[in-house]
């Protein structure tokens, strides 16, 4: 079994005791016999940019703020220079309002649209495209032994995943250290705190590394370049366009990373092979991920 890891080191960490994350339910298991179980809650999350309602999102509740702001900035309805004057979270009505200190240009944009917890459900593809014109990466550097170090450390660190299953994690990392880790019934809304989180505390994505426990698909890799972050690595796998569009847009894409294993298919210039492979362990079953068997 995995030790729990210390979470001191990340400024957030997952809280699979925060009330209102799961629940739990009873069951039968294949046996017939009686099982109790622990299951993530799922609940509509509706944003507002000042008094236009832009999107449902299916969310598990958890930082909404963050949520918001991320999700407006990502689909470019928010520009990085733009002045937010509040953010207001009604629990009561699953609300979150983001206010700003003039119109924008882009609360036209979208129609009132609703956001599933499919993983591609609800983005506006197009808007996301736009923001990639004329985008750079810095050219960070990236140690092998950062990445395995904060696979064994990420992998391992409680986490609802963990205590139930049916969830996306998302952590921003620099170098080897784990810095604030998101999750989410969609991938797209643990990336879209992160970036919230970001805007909110004027964090710059040159020096970061983006974790997924997620696919490597072009909305992926869009939303982290928009982020300004040079490198995405995740355990699973890779969709074509994802990887086309990292390799036009220079973003160091890793992915299949499973113990001493991982596969780079754009940016392996920023590698920095410093770790020997044969060293590093695989990891025990009990932190094993989807897609890691």
């Amino acid at each position: 079994m995995a030790q729990a890891r210390d979470v001191s080191e990340f400024l957030i960490a997952p809280d699979p005791a925060a009330p209102g994350l799961t629940r739990a339910v009873e069951g039968t298991d294949q046996f017939g016999a009686p099982q109790t179980v622990s299951v993530v809650e799922e609940r509509p999350l509706t944003i507002f940019l000042n008094s236009r309602e832009i999107v449902t999102a299916m969310t598990i509740g958890d930082y909404p703020d963050y949520l918001a702001l991320g999700f407006l900035l990502n689909q470019g309805m928010l520009r990085p220079d733009d002045t937010v004057t509040g953010v207001d979270y009604d629990e009561d009505i699953d609300t979150v309002v983001v206010r700003t200190a003039g119109e924008t240009s882009f609360e036209d944009k979208l129609q009132k649209k609703t956001r599933t917890s499919g993983c591609a459900v609800g983005t506006v593809f197009g808007d996301m495209m736009e923001g990639l014109e004329g985008l750079t990466l810095p050219q960070a550097e990236v140690r092998t032994s950062w990445l395995y170090d904060l696979a064994a450390r990420i992998n391992r660190t409680p986490s609802l995943y963990l205590e139930a299953g049916a969830i996306h994690g998302t952590v921003l990392c620099r170098e080897n250290s784990p810095l604030v880790y998101m999750e989410d019934v969609g991938r797209h809304n643990a990336v879209d705190k992160i970036a919230g989180w970001m805007f909110q505390n004027g964090e710059q994505g040159a020096d970061k590394i983006l974790y997924t426990t997620g696919r490597l698909t072009s909305e992926m890799v869009i939303k982290t370049a928009l982020m300004g972050i040079p490198v995405l690595a995740s355990r699973s796998g890779f969709t074509a366009w994802g990887v086309e569009i990292a390799r036009d847009i220079g973003l160091t894409l890793i992915g299949r990373m499973r113990g001493q294993r991982f596969v780079c298919l754009s940016g392996d210039d920023r590698l920095l092979r410093d770790a020997d492979p044969g060293t590093v362990a695989d990891d025990p079953r009990k932190a094993r991920r989807k897609g890691a068997e």
